[in-house]
């Protein structure tokens, strides 16, 4: 039976930076590097039999790149998946807010 901690200790080894920033890239004479928002979770547990388990997941949308033209480098952001982060941010940033101002209201 593998060991669950150096089993998750190999998987979250490619995470982190590697997994948000892509190699460099050269598309018609332009450089650029893209770039994700990540996300990870791993868990685990065992009863008191000794009988356990663990599992995990990920998720990662591009947001954009960083690009550079000439001299200069700048980012610039994937607008749907921008899109598809704000709106369920405002959403639940405009919730939090119509609650904060109703109890301060009391």
């Amino acid at each position: 039976m593998p060991n669950i901690a150096l089993e998750i200790g190999r998987i979250s080894a490619g995470l982190g930076v590697s997994a948000a920033y892509g190699e460099p890239q050269e598309v018609d004479g332009e450089r650029f590097v893209p770039v994700a928002a990540t996300w990870t979770g791993f868990g685990g547990g065992s009863d008191e039999t000794g009988n356990g388990g663990g599992g995990g997941g990920g998720f990662s949308a591009p947001i954009g790149a960083y690009v550079r033209r000439g001299g200069e480098l700048r980012f610039e952001p994937n607008l749907v998946a921008l899109l598809a982060v704000a709106v369920p941010f405002v959403c639940v940033a405009g919730h939090a807010l119509t609650k904060i101002i109703r109890a301060l209201k009391k």
